[in-house]
């Protein structure tokens, strides 16, 4: 089986980690913070769609795949091996031997089956269901018409035979949290209160808006693992609350924003233990190809070159982000380590307006939420930029429960959003064919033959390299055609006490961290020993 590494490898994104400088401690109790609510609504995963669940997620239940955060790829988690059909379609998992659920049970085929007839059950209604439609048969039992997943064998008890709709790596959908495996023969309704799962620690207590409290498991299937006797998940939404008890050592981490961020970087005891990693979201201005002058690439390239985004990073966001190159994030193996952002070029965006025919310039409006990272003082931040080329533009303000449905109905002249970018490539790239309609996520309604072509031919290559190139090259290609104005990708920060070793740099969730990996040094206080 692949052992996940616990040295992260992403120094190139200017990641800050601590080293192992000695060998790994086992015992000690971290006191790790869930940041996005005050909160738990649910101990079932399977029924969440929040990251908020994921934290408890993370050290009680396991999934078929996970996420290594070194290499930015899916990895089998709950199997030795898998034997591939030739036409990619068929896969053959040969689950782990010693797992064992906290019951005591071994993990079985049946247990791999019975999870996902309960995430893909119509009446459930779980966020995890459009991951089993990829499955053959999925879409068919999810619509009510079938009482199997035809796709879903059982060889033997340790040997299932998934049958895949498309060849398309199948771990980037199976890898997701609430994807988890539930033993077959525990209520699942008790899941909801006393989850059982694969994981690393074994839940013994939920305090409502609280905490929940983890121990070890003793027949965890990783050897020597985990090395902690304890975690505390706590509760603390308010980032000025973790601040404070991140700064009186009460708790191990704390995940920082703008303002908490720049004062931790000129904080000498602080400065040295921050995580950073760019997350796989792209901010960005959508054009709408039904305003005229947006229909012109060269209009759409100059309000790129009109704009200085590492000054907006800079005086805004106080450097907590990274400049977009394109659409893919840094992080993901699509992304072309050698391309470069567009210029802040004011002369060279004038150029290529009067190319197009708008030397006298245009206005435009943009629609916008309050979000201060990605909303209406962005666009306030552009407008003097784009004046000095001649162009107007004006926010126009909306609810932020309202931008979805705006954007996705095409009612706009320009939009700003904070889009999800990974983690699979192929996915992402979708929403940018031509075929993909702009109420799911082709948002521009972005239409070019040579990207179709790409895309196709990346979507049928079963050859992991080939198809990474191959859509290196559709991703460069969207830069160059500039269907948005490419901001940023989100920098996720990480604070972590001196005593804490093991965290990695997960550029889909930063907070979420693999808890069987973590240990804590002599250093540490009394209380956490």
């Amino acid at each position: 089986m692949f052992k996940r590494i616990s040295l992260a490898g992403v120094l190139a994104l200017g990641t800050a980690i601590c080293a192992f400088a000695e060998e790994p401690r086992h015992g000690g109790t971290l006191n790790f913070t869930a940041p996005y609510g005050s909160n738990f609504a649910t101990l079932d995963i399977h029924s969440s769609p929040s990251i908020q669940e994921m934290f408890i997620s993370q050290a009680i239940h396991r999934t078929l795949y996970s996420w290594d955060a070194t290499a930015n790829e899916p990895v089998l988690e709950l199997a030795t091996s898998v034997d591939v059909s030739d036409d990619g379609l068929v896969y053959t998992y040969h689950l782990l031997p010693d797992a064992v659920f906290h019951n005591g049970d071994p993990l079985t085929a049946d247990d791999v089956i019975f999870s996902y007839k309960r995430i893909a059950d119509p009446a459930n209604a779980f966020p995890g269901a459009r991951r089993i439609s990829t499955i053959k048969g999925g879409a068919e039992f999810i619509a009510g018409e079938t009482d199997e997943i035809e796709g879903l064998k059982k060889i033997d008890d340790k040997t299932l035979e998934i049958t895949f709709t498309t060849p398309a790596n199948p771990g980037f959908a199976l890898m997701e949290n609430n994807m988890a495996i539930y033993p077959s023969n525990v209520d699942v309704a008790t899941q909801a209160t006393e989850p059982v799962g694969l994981g690393p620690f074994v839940f013994k207590q939920h305090v409502p808006g609280s905490q929940v409290v983890v121990e070890k498991f003793e027949d965890y299937y990783e050897d020597d693992k985990p090395y902690l006797d304890r975690v505390n998940i706590i509760l603390m939404a308010e980032g000025s609350a973790r601040d404070v008890a991140f700064r009186n050592q009460e708790v191990d981490v704390s995940i920082l924003g703008s303002t908490q961020y720049q004062s931790y970087q000129e904080d000498p005891a602080l400065q040295e233990h921050l995580l950073e990693v760019a997350e796989v979201f792209t901010r960005n201005i959508g054009f709408s190809p039904e305003f005229e002058p947006f229909q012109d690439k060269r209009v759409r390239q100059a309000i790129n070159h009109a704009i200085n985004s590492p000054l907006i990073i800079e005086r805004l966001l106080k450097d907590k982000a990274y400049p977009a190159v394109g659409w893919l994030p840094m992080s993901l193996s699509a992304f072309d380590k050698e391309r470069k952002p567009y210029e802040y070029d004011p002369e060279k965006a004038k150029a290529l307006l009067a190319e197009a025919g708008y030397e006298d310039g245009f206005e435009f409006e943009v629609t916008a939420t309050p979000d201060e990272s990605w909303g209406v003082p962005i666009v306030e931040a552009i407008l003097p930029m784009l004046n000095e080329v001649g162009i107007t533009v004006r926010p126009k303000p909306i609810e932020s429960a309202a931008l979805g449905e705006t954007v996705s109905s095409g009612d706009f002249q320009a939009f700003i959003w904070s889009n999800q970018t990974g983690p699979d490539p192929l996915s992402v790239l979708r929403c940018f064919y031509s075929k993909t309609a702009q109420s799911s996520c082709n948002y521009t309604a972005f239409s070019n033959p040579e990207f179709d072509a790409l895309f196709e031919e990346a979507e049928a290559e079963l050859d992991p390299e080939k198809q990474t190139d191959l859509l290196r090259q559709a991703n460069n290609l969207l830069q160059d055609e500039a269907p948005v104005w490419f901001f940023n990708y989100n920098k996720a920060v990480m604070a972590y006490q001196p005593w804490v070793h093991g965290l990695v740099p997960n550029a889909n969730e930063l907070a979420l961290q693999p808890y069987e990996l973590i240990w804590l040094d002599e250093s540490a206080p009394e209380s956490r020993q």
